[in-house]
């Protein structure tokens, strides 16, 4: 089929007919065509998708504008599979409060008790989780799963109530009767809001100061304090502007986590997030997310601030523009509260995507800051690292240790005995450990963790450590990044070290905190490694001193009775039953350990 260079959306169906993908084009032949060149620029999920065309359509617009809307129209229509990045999965959420002698309160999504009164519905998930955290907090309700009153009295209070933010029924800390009144102010806390809350408790307080009823005054104020420090700390999470939505896109490996934070008379009110395959261009996917999140929202605000570039960004502009009937300012702040705003927003993505692959998000800033001061084309996700350790060129050993996402994967270390040359030769050591280690990765049989090719390697010392493995790896074909960890003269991390330079990174706090942590555990495992060697070789040449002991019966002796002081001790029975030692040889090592 020919093609037009004109703009256009065009539609891809699989052989059932069915429509798997619709998107927008500047010009629909070059647009088109790129999808059936060569896969090597390809993400899989487009590699996937284009085997699955079988049938294409497309419809000529005036303007890419008219074709982005005619996209989004389609797709809303049609839900293809393959630009479905964002699932709307948000309902309404409710708030629950039971029956009973000791009510709780709780949020939910749907109502489904006919026995609980509900409190909603609310769009937003995030504000109902808060404002039901909050409650409990300032009302001193539990949030445990005890049930009441069958648990009533039966247990010590848990740590909420030790701090004072339960009434611990538990404990029978609270009546029936108080417990009830707690419950009402609590749901009248909901339903009136903070400001009614507090002038009403602040008239009922004063009324019981009258009375001379002290202590009730003195519960609703800490009440009323409870809730005023609860409104200063979310004076914190605000922004100088009426409204405001703030996205993040944080690329990962295997996935992506797009965050939003949502701003609302200069408060927080919401926030989402969605976890997503990993993204090929930033760029590209910042416009079909942020187009695709207002399309599942009718609420767009006047301004949008964001973490990084967009593509067409005016085009994107242009529409959100057309939806919301008013002006909408995309920005990209550079300084100030708003930059604070979207760091936060981008430190939460972080977190979203580090508990999906199980580590914290300050792992995953580490890694992130470590590959774009390296030039990595994504976070290692696996990093080998290596360091080696002798006195004086006697009993050489070198130390291999992994960080899986971060974090130390001990069940991967491995120790190699210097086997190739005698005496002091760290380059030549690291060369023989490396060409080591890539033989495995060839020969060793699956389930080995030689078998794992990493994304980094992290060599102990500079340009000659360095300098001395590339070879190796581009001889036995391994590609996979090679840096030195060059320490300053207090033994501490300076620099990274590369085939032709350094690069400083003290003011890369993530990426020095990572790449020291390594450091030290490599030199650490490296030298505690050397240290038994030695000790054991310092052994083995005690017991050589001894008429008839050499090097084998004293390996032998060692192997069997671990320590010295246990071969001192031992009778001649108890040597002669070690494999290669002589009646004559007992009595000689009896004989020298009396004598000395």
């Amino acid at each position: 089929m020919a093609l037009p260079l004109q703009p256009g959306v065009y539609i891809m169906k699989n052989k059932d007919k069915k429509i798997i993908y619709i998107g927008k084009a500047k010009a629909l032949k070059n647009r088109v065509s790129s999808y059936f060149g060569s896969h090597s620029g390809h993400s899989m999920k487009v590699v996937r998708m284009v085997e699955n065309v079988d049938d294409f359509d497309y419809i000529l617009c005036d303007t890419e504008f008219e074709a982005l809307v005619l996209e989004c129209s389609l797709i809303k229509q049609h839900m293809p599979k393959y630009n479905i990045l964002l699932k709307d999965d948000k309902g309404y959420n409710y708030i629950k409060v039971t029956k009973g002698e000791f009510p709780r309160i709780r949020e939910c999504y749907r109502m489904d008790d006919e026995n609980a009164t509900y409190i909603g519905p609310f769009i937003s998930t995030f504000s109902v989780k808060k404002a039901v955290e909050e409650t409990l907090k300032i009302f001193k309700l539990p949030s445990c799963n005890k049930q009441f009153p069958r648990d009533y009295g039966k247990s010590r209070p848990c740590l909420n109530g030790f701090m004072g933010l339960c009434s611990a029924p538990c404990n029978a800390g609270i009546t029936q009767e108080e417990y009830a009144q707690n419950v009402a102010d609590a749901v009248a806390f909901l339903k009136g809001g903070s400001a009614k809350a507090v002038k009403d408790m602040t008239a009922k307080m004063q009324e019981y100061s009258e009375n001379l009823e002290f202590e009730k005054a003195a519960k609703l104020r800490d009440r009323i304090k409870a809730i005023k420090n609860l409104d200063e700390k979310q004076k914190v999470v605000s922004i100088n502007v009426p409204e405001e939505d703030v996205f993040a896109l944080v690329n990962g490996n295997k996935k992506a986590c797009f965050d939003v934070l949502r701003f609302k008379n200069g408060r927080l009110y919401d926030t989402e997030h969605w976890l997503i395959d990993s993204v090929d261009d930033l760029a590209e996917a910042r416009f079909e997310l942020i187009e695709r999140y207002y399309s599942m929202r009718e609420y767009i605000p006047s301004r949008v601030a964001v973490d990084g570039d967009i593509a067409d960004e005016e085009l994107l502009r242009q529409h959100l523009e057309s939806i919301r009937g008013k002006k909408c300012e995309i920005i990209h702040p550079q300084k100030g509260e708003h930059l604070a705003i979207v760091n936060m927003c981008v430190k939460n993505a972080n977190e979203h995507l580090a508990q999906q692959q199980g580590r914290l998000g300050r792992e995953m800033a580490a890694l992130e800051e470590l590959a774009e001061l390296l030039g990595l084309p994504k976070p290692p996700e696996y990093i080998e690292s290596y360091d080696i350790s002798h006195t004086f060129g006697a009993d050489n050993v070198a130390g291999m240790v992994v960080f899986h996402n971060g974090r130390p994967m001990k069940s991967a270390y491995k120790r190699f005995a210097i086997k190739g040359f005698d005496g002091q030769n760290d380059v030549g050591s690291m060369n023989e450990v490396l060409t080591r280690r890539f033989k495995h990765y060839y020969e060793d049989e699956e389930g080995s963790t030689f078998k794992i090719k990493p994304d980094l390697i992290l060599l102990d010392g500079g340009e000659p450590q360095v300098n001395a493995v590339l070879p190796v790896i581009r001889e036995m074909e391994i590609d996979v990044p090679v840096f030195g960890m060059v320490k300053d003269s207090k033994h501490r991390t300076r620099a990274i070290a590369f085939d032709g330079g350094e690069i400083q990174i003290n003011s890369h706090r993530s990426a020095f905190t990572l790449v020291s942590n390594i450091q030290e555990e490599v030199h650490r495992f490296a030298i505690t490694y050397h240290r038994k060697k030695h000790k054991k070789s310092t052994f083995s040449s005690g017991l050589m001193k001894i008429d008839g002991i050499g090097e084998k019966k004293a390996k032998n002796l060692l192997k069997h009775f671990k320590t010295v002081a246990k071969i001192k001790e031992a009778t001649v029975e108890e040597l002669c039953s070690v494999p290669g030692i002589s009646l004559q040889n007992a009595q000689d090592i009896a004989k020298h350990y009396q004598n000395n």
